[in-house]
């Protein structure tokens, strides 16, 4: 069974002595939890990249830029708000990120036409909206509360709205959502195919190339931990096993004959 799966029955076990049955299991205690192999991740090419993004247009190929350039997770991006695109500081702020941590990631310089066109869409998609009597969009914790209105406003409204809106699970409110990340997934998964790739590349693949491209044009690792939002540097350190200089960056004694 996998590490997670063993790590899942002890844990069942401890808790159906202590909290159900009230009674110490001291046996269990001494029971070592299976650890996670450590795999490393997968990482595209500049050309592969490049290949990749060719085949991606229009809000899916923007949203797949933004991953790449930002290094952003798949959700990251797809919550994005209006608000959190800064075109005068060329940065995104990424609000409740894994971890409920907030960071601010790079924007391309490259992307701010883009990013200023589909804002303009966002404004007119919305302006529809509330025309129709709806506009309203889903706030994060008790933000609705607090400031009754901004719900409708521009700035909390979604990059990258859903293409029609629906009634919100929870409430039953009418309303426009995000686009939907498996949306994205399917396309970049076509796109990948439609490329040649032969690697196992999904949407997080472009945050891990992003990781690594940094690393491998001189940035140093506290900075590149800082933009992906890791709370430790160890987690960062996997991508030093993966630059494109060979194994660990040694040169092959082969080519020296």
């Amino acid at each position: 069974m996998s590490a997670s799966t063993q790590n899942q029955a002890l844990s069942a076990l401890l808790f159906l002595y202590r909290e159900v049955l009230g009674a110490e299991f001291p046996d269990l205690d001494h029971l070592v939890r299976a650890r996670r192999p450590r795999r490393l991740p997968v990482v595209l090419t500049r050309d592969e990249v490049r290949a990749v993004l060719a085949r991606l247009s229009e809000t899916k190929g923007l949203m797949a830029r933004l991953m790449y350039g930002s290094g952003l997770r798949v959700m990251e991006c797809a919550r994005l708000r209006v608000k959190e695109v800064d075109l005068g500081r060329g940065e995104l702020r990424v609000r409740d990120g894994k971890g409920a941590r907030d960071r601010v990631a790079p924007l391309a310089q490259s992307l701010h036409e883009e990013l200023s066109a589909q804002i303009k869409r966002v404004q007119r998609i919305h302006r529809g909206d509330l025309a129709a009597g709806y506009g309203s969009v889903e706030l994060p914790s008790a933000l609705a509360r607090k400031y009754p209105g901004a719900d409708k406003e521009l700035a909390w409204q979604y990059l990258f709205p859903a293409s029609r809106i629906g009634a919100d699970p929870r409430t039953g409110e009418i309303r426009r959502h995000h686009l939907a990340e498996s949306a994205l997934q399917r396309a970049v998964r076509r796109a990948v195919q439609e490329a040649g790739v032969r690697k196992p590349a999904s949407c997080h693949t472009f945050r891990h190339s992003f990781a690594t491209h940094l690393l491998e044009d001189g940035y140093d690792i506290r900075t590149v931990q800082e933009l992906l939002g890791h709370s430790s540097v160890k987690t960062t350190m996997i991508y030093t096993h993966v630059l494109n200089r060979g194994g660990r960056g040694v040169r092959s004694p082969l080519d020296a004959l």
